[in-house]
């Protein structure tokens, strides 16, 4: 059973657990996190001690000299980093007991990693509605916008998660790639499969065509014309980067993708030229109330063709 932070939320973030062994080198808790965090100035960290920002699992207070094997776990707040508002904004789309949806926009992280925390759409989220329980019920990229639903509370976010476990939401992402020399409608629609895995340490996913295929999207053309192609995506799976992975391997890679087909190098934001991947709609039975339900995006794909073609 997960153990409960004995700090509150504070800014729409939770407080961080932290293992401390229970014997070895070190005399103090201090003096392990001193070691174990070499690259921050030990007085500053110290000095946190002092102001009794780092507690004991029963929410009490330790000192600098708080000797080693007193306390196996600590909470303490990590030092928030330094940013700068991104310019773009959630839309709720829907609000109840129990779920939260909204339209995530381009560039928004769906959970605080590295350089984002107060710039990801849960944090934003928690300090919108002021619900310090809210969390994701599955994920979008950074670069996708789109539908993105959240658990407003503990008590029923299981049955939520399950679907998306067991795949029992459907889901619909629209896309649009530069359209090739080689194009052909008549290609489509189709179903694509390989085999997708993730490494550690690696931005990019890898294909192993000697595998059993792992990943599997229903690709369906909306409309083309000289420039673009418009593509309705329904993932079978959930694999990271499946749709963005698939339709490069078509030769259709998605416009503005940093990743596929080709990795570039990291580059600024550029907000007036998001990559063109939407998550269109869920459709799924509530697994409480037994009805159908559907959420869709209000957002458009500005590379989209104006009519097909």
């Amino acid at each position: 059973m997960a153990m409960l932070s004995p700090l509150p939320v504070r800014d729409g973030v939770g407080a961080t657990r932290l293992h401390v062994p229970m014997s070895g080198d070190w005399p103090t808790v201090g003096a392990y996190m001193i070691d174990r965090f070499f690259h921050l100035d030990p007085e500053g960290l110290l000095s946190r001690f002092d102001r009794g920002e780092i507690v004991a699992r029963d929410g009490t207070p330790l000192a600098r000299d708080t000797p080693l094997g007193v306390e196996e776990f600590i909470w303490y707040y990590r030092d928030p980093p330094v940013e700068t508002r991104l310019p773009v904004e959630i839309d709720v789309i829907h609000q109840d007991d129990d779920l939260v949806v909204i339209d995530k926009p381009h560039f928004l992280p769906t959970i605080p990693g590295g350089k984002f925390l107060q710039n990801s759409a849960l944090i934003r989220l928690r300090n919108l509605l002021g619900n310090d329980e809210l969390a994701p019920i599955h994920r979008l990229d950074r670069a996708t916008a789109g539908v993105l639903m959240f658990s407003a509370r503990p008590a029923t976010r299981g049955p939520y998660q399950l679907l998306f476990e067991t795949r029992q939401v459907q889901k619909v992402y629209e896309a649009v790639s530069a359209r090739p020399a080689d194009w052909e409608a008549a290609r489509f629609p189709l179903v694509y499969r390989n085999h997708i895995v993730k490494l550690r340490n690696e931005l990019k996913v890898q294909v192993d065509d000697e595998r059993e295929p792992n990943a599997e999207t229903l690709i369906e053309v909306l409309g083309a014309d000289e420039r673009v192609v418009h593509t309705l995506l329904r993932p079978h799976s959930g694999k990271m980067h499946q749709l963005r992975v698939h339709l490069a391997a078509l030769g259709l890679g998605i416009l503005n993708d940093p990743f596929y087909p080709e990795l570039r190098g990291e580059r600024p934001d550029d907000f007036d030229h998001p990559m063109q991947l939407l998550a269109r709609e869920l459709h799924f039975i509530d697994p409480l109330s037994g009805a159908p339900r559907v959420f869709s995006t209000t957002r458009t794909l500005q590379e989209a063709p104006v009519s097909g073609a």
